[in-house]
């Protein structure tokens, strides 16, 4: 293995490490505000890591962020949702990075018609994920489930998802190339 390789490889770790470190930190510090704030967060650093370090690690963290947040909070209450939660953060990523991250990193040069394509889309396929995968199909088969927790679970996994998604990722948008160009300038 050569040597840049080695230190492309040792970064990508310790910047992904620190993501996940901030989206801990955040899922926290957030909770008492509710799904709208701990979203938006969660979904802006996950769009923040997939334009930052690369999609492998906005997966990476989209991964671990609802393990965390089932770790921490004990929701969603039951665990068998959390490959959705997992899929539905890898789709936003994809998304992001196909339309948006991947030109950008080549070039540096932000294009706002991508930024705003990256976000609607991303969302939409995160929320779409979400919906269908949650609400549509999985809730239908966990056993013993009781309505008010049915309702619970649809409410939370159907339009406010959306919005959190669509928020964080614009947020990402607006921060990541201050951010690229703060640390280009130093």
């Amino acid at each position: 293995m050569n040597n840049g390789h080695t230190k492309r490889r040792a970064l990508w770790i310790a910047q992904t490490a620190m993501l996940i470190a901030l989206m801990v930190t955040a899922q926290i510090f957030t909770q008492p505000y509710g799904q709208f704030v701990t979203g938006s967060t969660v979904n802006f650093i996950l769009v923040m890591a997939c334009i930052l370090v690369g999609v492998s690690s906005g997966i990476t963290v989209g991964a671990i962020s609802p393990i965390i947040a089932y770790m921490i909070t004990g929701r969603p209450i039951f665990p068998v949702l959390i490959p959705f939660v997992i899929t539905g953060n890898a789709a936003l990523a994809i998304v992001v990075h196909f339309i948006f991250a991947k030109a950008y990193v080549r070039t540096w040069d932000f294009s706002y018609v991508r930024a705003v394509l990256a976000v609607i889309v991303g969302s939409v396929a995160k929320f779409l994920v979400l919906w269908v995968g949650i609400v549509q199909v999985a809730l239908l088969f966990i056993p013993n489930i009781m309505p008010p927790q049915v309702e619970a679970l649809s409410h939370m996994f159907s339009w406010p998802q959306l919005v959190t998604a669509l928020i964080g990722s614009t947020l990402a948008m607006v921060v990541a190339p201050r951010l690229v160009k703060a640390i280009k300038t130093r």
